[in-house]
């Protein structure tokens, strides 16, 4: 029944397969000889099937376990360098209509706060977000055709768009709306969206079911389905995720990897991005209510694992992990994190209500931007606001072409170099900004080209004189 080619979600994603190969993966967890064959194989950059995945993740050697993190690490850095991109994510509206189990905007929680933001109110989000710092957004909304049709959608991204404060503006929206038609896919794309971000939540259909007993997101086969709509729909950039939690986290990791194989098979390109988070306490959700949660030391070894198979995707993680957590797992594959976000309706530019939530789940790391970028900085690696892929067509098939031979650190280096000195130059604290000139001054020597170095150069020097939004 498996077939990464069928553009059946049961077919691509098949039940049947996902247990033969956790069977077969629990078997081989000390085949040390096995084991050495799938790590090498990895070391190729070419990444793994998701049978061979699982036999990592199984993996119970010590030794061999040691081997995948460093080597996670090292695939990591090949591909995209010491690079961390920074996105703020912006919940629109809250209204939704789906009976989802774990989220508290299912359409029975009669007590959260149910909001949606007029274009005036995005307005001021949008201004508060830039004069953070923000040049990346990730727009999120309930499903609601009523409140929240797809022309809401498309005039809030033409409102984000429009916004130019100060030095501010945010160059490129990423949108993560519930699965919808071709044609709608194609008003998204020529509003000129990012990445199209959706989650499966989960992979077992049984599971799913339950967990959606109403609404349009119970239609197993119409969500899981959607990427190759959006793809249809002429949206080249797709970002994968599934709810760690909700089933066990063996059967997610092998439905999402079979994902990214039926994108490579029908389309030629695997995922762009892949999100990795968990059930979190919200509103009126329990997290101890699902039986699937993980601690963070399995945590890391999924992103690691995830990093060795699909080594060339953007790997996202959210402030719903902790300072503590994001910092164990940045090393293994994370290339894209949040920084100073709100996962309330609103709340950027006007504090929200203690007594009048409307957020879609608790955030476990309150620094502000500055400080995450402060954080990175002393960490060794490089804050990028760069979005310049998206805006010189570097999408799709292109970007991955340039991504799969290790070619994109060329573009990325320079371009992070750029944005973070319009950064430092426009947002950062005194204190910050010193460590950021001398970080900078350090990366330089890492671009090996000397005429993108001198072009660099030049530039940093011109944004210092007041201009902005150079890019390779």
């Amino acid at each position: 029944m498996y077939n990464p080619s069928s553009l059946k979600a049961e077919e691509f994603i098949c039940h049947e397969e996902i247990m033969s190969t956790l069977d077969f993966a629990h078997q081989h967890k000390n085949d040390a000889a096995l084991i050495d064959e799938i790590i090498s194989k990895a070391k190729e950059c070419k990444g793994l099937s998701h049978r061979e995945a699982l036999v990592l993740l199984d993996c119970d050697i010590p030794e061999k376990n040691q081997e995948i993190f460093k080597l996670a690490e090292d695939i990591k850095k090949q591909f995209y360098g010491n690079r961390i991109v920074l996105f703020a994510p912006l919940y629109l509206s809250n209204y939704c209509v789906n009976g989802c189990l774990y989220c508290p905007y299912h359409a029975k929680n009669k007590h959260i706060l149910r909001k949606k933001l007029t274009q005036d109110e995005i307005r001021q989000e949008v201004i508060a977000l830039q004069d953070m710092g923000h040049k990346r957004l990730a727009i999120e909304a309930g499903e609601d055709p009523v409140n929240n049709p797809i022309e809401y959608i498309l005039e809030s991204i033409k409102t984000i768009y429009s916004i130019k404060h100060k030095n501010g503006a945010i160059r490129r929206v990423n949108v993560n709306i519930a699965a919808t038609s071709v044609e709608n896919y194609r008003k998204l794309k020529e509003a000129g969206i990012g990445t199209y971000i959706l989650f499966q939540e989960t992979y077992h259909k049984e599971s799913y079911e339950k967990l959606h007993p109403s609404g349009p997101k119970h239609n197993y086969a119409y969500h899981t389905e959607a990427m190759d709509r959006a793809m249809d729909g002429g949206i080249d950039d797709v970002g994968l995720g599934v709810l760690f939690g909700l089933e066990t986290y063996r059967y997610e990791l092998a439905g999402l990897l079979m994902h990214a194989e039926h994108l490579e098979a029908v389309h030629g390109v695997g995922p762009h991005t892949i999100s990795v988070p968990r059930v979190k306490h919200a509103d009126d959700i329990d997290p101890s209510a699902f039986d699937n949660g993980i601690d963070d030391d399995v945590f890391a070894k999924i992103i690691a694992v995830i990093r060795l198979s699909v080594p060339y995707t953007g790997m996202i993680i959210s402030t719903r992990e902790t300072p503590q957590c994001r910092e164990k797992v940045i090393h293994y594959g994370i290339s894209q994190i949040s920084g100073g976000s709100k996962t309330s309706v609103g709340g950027y530019a006007v504090p929200e209500d203690e007594e009048l939530k409307s957020e879609q789940f608790d955030v476990s790391d309150h620094r502000t931007l500055d400080e995450v970028v402060n954080w990175l900085m002393k960490l060794g690696y490089v804050p990028s606001f760069c979005t310049a892929c998206y805006r010189e067509g570097r999408t799709g098939d292109r970007f991955m072409a340039l991504c799969k031979n290790k070619q994109i650190h060329n573009c990325c280096l320079p371009n992070a170099l750029m944005t973070l000195k319009e950064y430092l130059m426009d947002y950062a604290s005194p204190d910050i900004k010193k460590v950021g000139e001398s970080l900078i001054q350090s990366e330089l020597n890492h671009i090996s080209k000397d005429k993108v170095r001198d072009i660099v150069k030049d530039n940093l020097v011109k944004i210092e004189n007041g201009q902005r939004d150079f890019r390779f």
